[in-house]
């Protein structure tokens, strides 16, 4: 028989038992990155493709809002888009990863231009904008519950540059520093939708889905920025 995951500690526990099966950080890429195995150009192509990835974020938020007819939770999760966009010119998430891409020896103009992004890259990224857009607001809010692992990564992150790539200066690591507390924050947010508005068994699992099926989608761009940068 299925568990049941109407409860809240069962419905986290399951998120944390997909989370630990799928995320991201189990990849390989990752793996090697962590470890200091990657080559400056492997490096420079993961910045470079994963700015498109960062690009969708705002999109799909402003996606997400346009479902909901609430005015509060408009007003909450507002945030997401100045969060990425900023509020003005050289701010905001985007703004920080332009930087970063600088730091790693990259035009960030070019960039921003989006010219060399790879098309499985684009693939995976637009098919996380469809899957908010098909979806339940409530599914769509879940899909963003990757942020739940990301402190984590992003913890891990800056201590593998830092040991292991000292030649990416640490000011330019900052969009990493701000997503170890924005996204703890922005997953507590999502969880607390989800747990309010999925009333039923079968939504909450169609919940869970939304998860993997964005988990399996940032493993497919790494996958496609493995494969186009091999050691």
């Amino acid at each position: 028989m299925t568990e049941s995951i109407l409860d809240r500690s069962a419905f986290i526990a399951r998120l944390r038992d997909e989370g630990k099966r799928h995320y991201h950080d189990l990849h390989p890429f990752h793996v090697k990155m962590h470890r200091g195995e990657l080559s400056k150009a492997q490096i420079q192509g993961w910045v470079l493709n994963r700015y498109y990835y960062q690009t969708r974020l705002p999109i799909k938020d402003a996606i997400i809002l346009a479902k909901s007819e609430d005015s509060a939770f408009r007003r909450r999760w507002i945030h997401r888009i100045s969060d990425h966009d900023g509020q003005a010119p050289g701010e905001g998430g985007l703004f920080l990863w332009l930087k970063l891409a600088r730091g790693v020896g990259l035009d960030p103009t070019e960039v921003e231009e989006l010219t060399h992004v790879l098309a499985p890259v684009r693939f995976a990224c637009d098919a996380y904008v469809q899957l908010v857009r098909e979806r339940s607001l409530v599914e769509a809010v879940a899909s963003s519950l990757t942020e739940f692992f990301a402190p984590d990564i992003m913890s891990v992150r800056l201590a593998a540059w830092q040991t292991h790539y000292p030649w990416i200066d640490r000011t330019v690591q900052e969009y990493f520093r701000t997503r170890v507390t924005q996204a703890r924050a922005d997953a507590t947010e999502a969880i607390e939708f989800v747990l309010a508005n999925a009333h039923t068994e079968d939504l909450r699992r169609k919940c869970i889905g939304a998860f993997v099926t964005k988990c399996e989608i940032l493993w497919a761009l790494l996958d496609a920025v493995a494969a186009a940068y091999p050691s």
